[in-house]
């Protein structure tokens, strides 16, 4: 039997408690990460949705911002959802002036580029790895305008992106973890055990 992967969820703000819950659902153990120590012995980190200002003031405040952009420079495995797919963008396009960007993905994006809480909506989504559509949930959903030429589209929504890859970062526009559909942390999971063999701790 595989020994089971050790996941990371940043638990400082945000839906870190369901995505926890969809990585058990597949396997892998968890371990919250509120601090620098708590980084050690994991082998990939998924960043929640949440309120992005916040999340970043939170990152700043508990040391982890200049270390978590120092393990992604390097091919940390890491995965963004809305709120944390903001946070790990190149550039944030309308948001504070201190709001930090962790630099993982050579992304574009705009905050509640879909609307705000009233304008939240359901769409099954197209990700041709996948046998059938994901049902996907855009709350207050960031859009990504822009990006590099090292990421990948693997789904979109008319003619948005929703779905990117770069090397060894994944992130959504939309929140996986609050469908019962697994198969997004499954392709994370994937991400992170191809990295565990080919680059081991």
């Amino acid at each position: 039997m595989k020994p089971k992967l050790h996941i990371g969820v940043l638990a400082l703000q945000g839906a870190f408690v369901a995505h926890a819950q969809a990585l058990r659902d597949c396997g892998a153990e968890v371990q919250l990460v509120r601090t620098h120590e708590d980084l050690n012995g994991i082998q990939g980190l998924v960043i929640p949705g949440g309120e992005s200002t916040t999340m970043s003031n939170l990152l700043v405040a508990s040391g982890l911002s200049e270390v978590l952009k120092d393990i992604f420079r390097h091919g940390f495995p890491v995965f963004g959802t809305c709120a944390g797919m903001i946070v790990l963008a190149e550039r944030i396009l309308d948001g504070r002036t201190d709001q930090i960007s962790l630099g993982a993905l050579k992304i574009d994006v705009r905050r509640n580029g879909y609307g705000r809480q009233n304008d939240s909506f359901e769409q099954d989504i197209i990700v041709p790895s996948f046998d059938t559509p994901f049902h996907a949930l855009f709350i207050r959903a960031p859009v990504i305008e822009a990006i590099g030429p090292d990421v990948e589209v693997l789904a979109s929504w008319g003619d948005r992106p929703v779905l990117v890859r770069s090397a060894h970062a994944l992130a959504c526009s939309f929140h996986p973890e609050l469908v019962s559909d697994l198969r997004i942390h499954e392709m994370f999971l994937s991400i992170v055990e191809n990295f565990s063999v080919t680059n081991p701790r």
